[in-house]
């Protein structure tokens, strides 16, 4: 008798559960898809096609002996950007306004303060296309008529591709599927390719004003003629203010294009990992935070990430003074010293505050994020990735300086300088990846007690538990309720401090993340805008030779600078959810 009534209500409870599961948790309806993998192969397979043809051709372009030529690398971005925009068009107008053709949003794609990151890089580079309008122009008569035709096309594709991001990047495609991933993966190309392009004609002119710099016009004629293109502007004669102007402006203005290349790119990535997508919104947590900059905060990371963002200004000016406008080996060298020091102290105050965020989430009793996510996996990818670039150079660095002699004082500030990059970037990943897999912080604890009496006692919202009337029409008695936990008044009242012990930590985390975003902004602008002590440096040229260190830096450093900004996104997104 007492087996069979345990039975009876085993079976009862297990029915419960599965029919509470069953309401709460609805599997997502089942993808008219036959194929998913063979639809995304196959748009991998064509971006990897496109992508080496045109790292081929850009790579081509840059020699001189080689025949392939500028306006040939030009020619095939302008038509893969005239290719994305008519199917972000045919997206736009046909794809997303079909029916069903967009079931659901993932919450955590596109959050506005990437977006927002997107339309600043855009609107410069539209300014720089409006700059090699007027530089190209200028020479009309004596270039192809394609070096005038590629930034207009540049500047509407920008104009395109940003709208669309802007309205579609939450959105999980249910329509034209092999057509969107093609799309997408024609996108995320067409957006390498140009900063491919970028980043090999803004370290070709910089080579060419080092060489310009160190050697005669004779000389520089000859190793034009030996080595790398000088590009067929230098047959034009550009004297006039304006065209200067015009020349120097598109080319400072090229570190923006970079980066707007590069967040499109991951941008479209989570796109194109959301086509066909369902997403269960029980499990897909959406969470509504609000950017407060000056509350709950102590103003500590604020004020200490201005000093050395407004150090690191006045620190890039004189070492850009010093360095290019001087041929003295002491001003140089005072210049090099002065940028190393400047570096060494926030490298070492990053790495320190790195290591004290880590130790406070190990207090932290938030728990950890572990739903499916493809921006934050993303991102994680892109911060281990896009350090590699840094940690190379840092490690030919050490090799370099380690095994050459004499060791003078900026060899010994070099070494340290490469050292700390490599630890401030391994503690700063550890502290973002942590940060970005903890639950964003609930709401205040007295907006989740549904009714509370005046003897501090908490009792069940009824209305918020949903319940299953059973099939046979028994009865909803007190024991078919699903159990809940009786709470002991000093547990509640433990409940009710949590809060407060845990808001130490938050603002602590703030604090961090507000002084690493500062920090990691002027070790962006510092390398983007021409402070490259790689290249003034003479340890590393002279042992690597003139032709493999400037190849590892053109190579390496684009990676490094990609990865400030990420990491600047990031700790935003680190900063709103603690």
């Amino acid at each position: 008798m007492g087996s069979g009534h345990k039975a009876d209500k085993t079976s009862l409870a297990s029915s419960r559960t599965h029919s509470l599961s069953h309401q709460h948790h609805p599997s997502p309806p089942a993808s008219k898809e036959v194929w998913k993998k063979g639809g995304r192969m196959f748009s991998i397979l064509l971006a990897v096609h496109l992508a080496l043809l045109a790292c081929t051709l850009v790579s081509s372009g840059a020699f001189e002996k080689i025949a392939v030529h500028d306006y040939d690398v030009f020619f095939l971005l302008t038509v893969m950007m005239l290719i994305v925009i008519v199917w972000i068009i045919f997206y736009l107008v046909s794809t997303s306004r079909g029916p069903d053709a967009i079931l659901c949003k993932d919450s955590h794609a596109g959050p506005v303060w990437l977006r927002g990151g997107l339309i600043l890089f855009a609107i410069f580079s539209l300014v720089m296309d409006v700059f090699k309008i007027g530089y190209y122009s200028s020479f009309y008569s004596c270039l192809s008529a394609i070096k005038i035709i590629y930034p207009i096309v540049q500047a509407i594709f920008v104009i395109v591709q940003t709208y669309f991001l802007w309205i579609s990047a939450k959105d999980c495609v249910h329509a034209h599927l092999n057509v969107t991933r093609c799309g997408l993966m024609l996108t995320l190309t067409t957006n390498l390719a140009v900063w491919m392009s970028a980043v090999t004609d803004e370290s070709v002119h910089k080579a060419h004003s080092k060489l310009k710099k160190n050697v005669t016009e004779e000389i520089f004629k000859w190793l034009m003629k030996a080595g790398m293109r000088s590009g067929s502007t230098e047959e034009c004669n550009c004297n006039s203010q304006i065209c200067q102007i015009f020349k120097n402006g598109y080319f400072w203005l090229y570190p923006f294009n970079i980066e707007y290349s590069l967040f499109a790119s991951a941008m479209v990535y989570v796109m194109w990992k959301n086509v066909g997508r369902f997403i269960d919104h029980h499990s897909h947590h959406i969470h509504r935070l609000k950017f407060r900059l000056f509350r709950r905060t102590f103003f500590v990371g604020i004020v200490l990430g201005l000093i050395i963002l407004v150090s690191g200004l006045g620190v890039l000016i004189v070492y850009e003074v010093r360095v290019n406008s001087s041929h003295e080996a002491s001003k140089k060298n005072e210049a090099l010293t002065m940028y190393y020091i400047f570096n060494i102290v926030c490298l070492g105050l990053m790495s320190l505050v790195c290591i004290g965020g880590s130790v406070i989430y190990r207090f932290d009793k938030r728990d950890m994020d572990r739903h499916k996510n493809p921006t934050r996996t993303l991102d994680v990818a892109l911060l281990m990735g896009a350090a590699l670039g840094q940690y190379a150079i840092s490690y030919y660095s050490i090799v370099a300086i380690v095994a050459s002699t004499p060791r003078d004082t900026i060899s010994a500030l070099n070494l340290t300088y490469a050292l700390l990059m490599i630890a401030q970037h391994t503690f700063q990943n550890i502290f973002i990846i942590e940060g970005l897999h903890r639950q964003p912080p609930k709401e205040d604890h007295k907006r989740e007690l549904r009714q509370k009496d005046p003897y501090g006692l908490t009792f069940v919202n009824i209305n918020a538990v949903s319940l299953r009337v059973p099939d046979s029409g028994s009865t909803v008695t007190p024991s078919t309720l699903p159990s809940v936990e009786a709470i002991h008044p000093s547990e509640l009242a433990q409940s009710l401090a949590g809060p407060k012990k845990m808001n130490w930590r938050r603002k602590f985390l703030r604090e961090i993340s507000m002084f690493l975003l500062l920090s990691n902004i002027i070790l962006w602008i510092m390398p983007a805008f021409g402070a490259r002590p790689q290249f003034d440096n003479d340890k590393e040229l002279n042992f690597y030779g003139d032709s493999m260190w400037p190849a590892i830096v053109d190579i390496c450093l684009p990676f490094g600078i990609f990865y400030r900004m990420h990491a600047v996104a990031s700790l935003l997104e680190v900063y709103i959810m603690s």
